[in-house]
């Protein structure tokens, strides 16, 4: 069962990201609060849930939430401080559009830039430990997914409409064809000298 707060009595932001392991897009970057008696009986990591049930949660979370936000960091910005900054950043930026004052964020993961002078938590597997967490997870993914079935309407043969610019090995094929995009991270290994795609459990 995944749990409500982390520390009792203090607003907290749940934040994840997506997109990281993409060849091409935004990485997405969500922050929400939800009250501390907040329950959910299917809410969880939003890779654990199906398409339909992510989208279904949407309104859902958006609705029961105090706060929440939604923010990205383009492919250039991506090439020029490297995908790990970039995560942070776009994580900053959605802290920075809550419109309530944040005590202590929550972050899925190990490794986090400290946000301003507030207090965080690193929670490894934490979109499956904290609502908060799985509520930004699911917020991240649905908005990238969004971004990148836009982007797919003027770029057909790349097929981001279902890889959302994962390194598949259609994918891959069609940067081979076609040749990357403006909207491809030119600081990743978009070609490597065999077609391959990224070991299982990296898409997030």
């Amino acid at each position: 069962m995944l749990k409500s707060f982390h520390t009792k009595g203090v607003v907290e932001a749940g934040c994840d990201e997506a997109g990281r392991g993409c060849l091409a897009g935004p990485v997405v970057a969500s922050a929400v609060i939800l009250p501390p008696d907040f329950h959910h009986d299917v809410l969880n990591d939003s890779k654990q849930l199906s398409e339909k049930t992510r989208y279904e949660l949407v309104d859902e979370i958006k609705s029961a939430a105090v706060a929440w936000a939604i923010a990205s960091v383009s492919p250039g910005e991506i090439d020029e401080i490297n995908i790990l900054n970039a995560s942070y950043l776009a994580m900053h930026r959605a802290l920075d559009q809550l419109d309530r004052q944040v005590e202590h964020v929550l972050v899925d993961g190990n490794r986090f830039n400290k946000y301003r002078e507030v207090a965080h938590s690193c929670i490894i597997k934490g979109d499956s430990k904290f609502f908060s967490i799985a509520a930004a997870s699911v917020l991240a993914k649905t908005d990238r997914d969004d971004q990148m079935k836009r982007l797919a309407e003027d770029f057909p043969h790349y097929s981001w409409h279902t890889n959302y610019g994962y390194p598949t090995i259609a994918h891959r094929a069609a940067i081979k064809e076609h040749g990357p995009t403006p909207h491809h991270r030119m600081s990743f290994q978009l070609l490597p000298r065999q077609l391959e795609i990224f070991p299982k459990g990296s898409e997030k």
